[in-house]
């Protein structure tokens, strides 16, 4: 009862990255709270093929949903499983991604079950709220952490009297952690037809085709970003240069994307995708906390701005003051040159 739970999204038998990212983060949660980490799988044909991807970061108790027409994902039947068991084991977390999957559960889970849900957090915190009006005070709330007003604040968001308390959070915010290979944690194989009636399989998926990115900005060591800097198309060629001598990837900002310098899906930040490469070279970015927020865990900054006062520099291991097409060809020349 009053567990943690969250929900694992999978592709096939393939346990999404920011599931994981989200057990390592629930079971500090657990931990603070006193009370054990469950996780929820829901798929065709996963028994044996999940739990030693799920178990190891620390999960007490793992509920397998495993009957056809649950994979791949579609609203209803997941939406039940969820409901109905939420309504026996009363969780007072629940945590999902913030993708395509989440942001569609999330939401018809919530309103189901009367509770509260704040999407695209940043940070997750266990805290104290004293309302003053009502005269409560209400311990080991979930403080759940997200910019708002288009990043010009950070709120804390809290829901003091409805459960579960849930919560989205974008892949790459926050960091996957095995806690023991050897995690010993109980496998419940639920009853499927119990907690989702035959009705709710209404949507059949006839055909699916599944495109792989065509970058890997999540998982390169290192990232040449451009911003609205970088003046042009034309420029995010040189940082593609630089990238490809580097064995980089590339990435840009909001105002580069939203100037038609780059694609949306190259785009870092809030709206975008969080990196944490080993060094992260932020080429005519300003630094906006939109920006910031998806690359600040970086090992390395390196900033080239023709403005020495950009608030990126404060960020900033090593700032170049200069253009960025003045720099680029210089630092493209020099790795040409003494790379083996």
């Amino acid at each position: 009862m009053n567990n943690v739970f969250v929900y694992c999204e999978l592709e096939g038998t393939q346990v999404a990255e920011v599931s994981q990212e989200l057990l390592t983060k629930g079971r500090k949660l657990a931990n603070t709270l006193g009370v054990s980490l469950e996780a929820i799988a829901i798929g065709t044909d996963i028994k044996g093929k999940v739990e030693s991807q799920i178990l190891p970061y620390g999960v007490d108790v793992l509920h397998i949903f495993d009957a056809p027409g649950l994979s791949p994902y579609t609203s209803k039947p997941h939406t039940a499983a969820l409901v109905n068991l939420f309504k026996e084991e009363q969780p007072q977390i629940c945590l999902m991604g913030a993708d395509v999957v989440g942001r569609d559960l999330g939401p018809r889970v919530s309103s189901a079950l009367h509770s509260g849900l704040t999407a695209d957090c940043t940070a997750l915190e266990i805290g104290v709220h004293e309302d003053k009006r009502a005269g409560k005070i209400y311990e080991n709330l979930l403080y759940q952490i997200r910019p708002a007003f288009g990043g010009n604040i950070v709120a804390t968001i809290i829901n003091p009297d409805n459960r579960p308390q849930m919560a989205t959070v974008r892949s790459g915010v926050m960091k996957a952690e095995v806690l023991d290979p050897n995690y010993q944690g109980k496998v419940v194989v639920e009853d499927v037809a119990k907690y989702i009636p035959e009705a709710e399989y209404v949507t059949q998926v006839l055909e699916r085709h599944v495109e792989a990115s065509k970058n890997n900005l999540k998982g390169a060591a290192i990232v040449v970003a451009g911003g609205y800097g970088v003046g042009s198309k034309e420029g995010f060629d040189q940082l593609r240069e630089l990238a490809h001598v580097l064995h980089a990837e590339v990435g840009g900002s909001r105002a580069a994307v939203d100037a038609g310098f780059c694609e949306h899906e190259l785009q870092i930040g809030q709206t975008g995708v969080t990196v944490r490469p080993k060094v992260y070279i932020a080429c005519g970015i300003s630094g906006a906390i939109q920006h910031v927020s998806g690359m600040k865990e970086s090992g390395i900054i390196i900033s080239i701005n023709s403005d020495e006062n950009a608030p990126i520099n404060q960020l900033a291991d090593y700032v170049i003051t200069g253009t960025v097409e003045e720099v680029v060809p210089k630092l493209i020349k020099y790795y040409k040159q003494n790379s083996k």
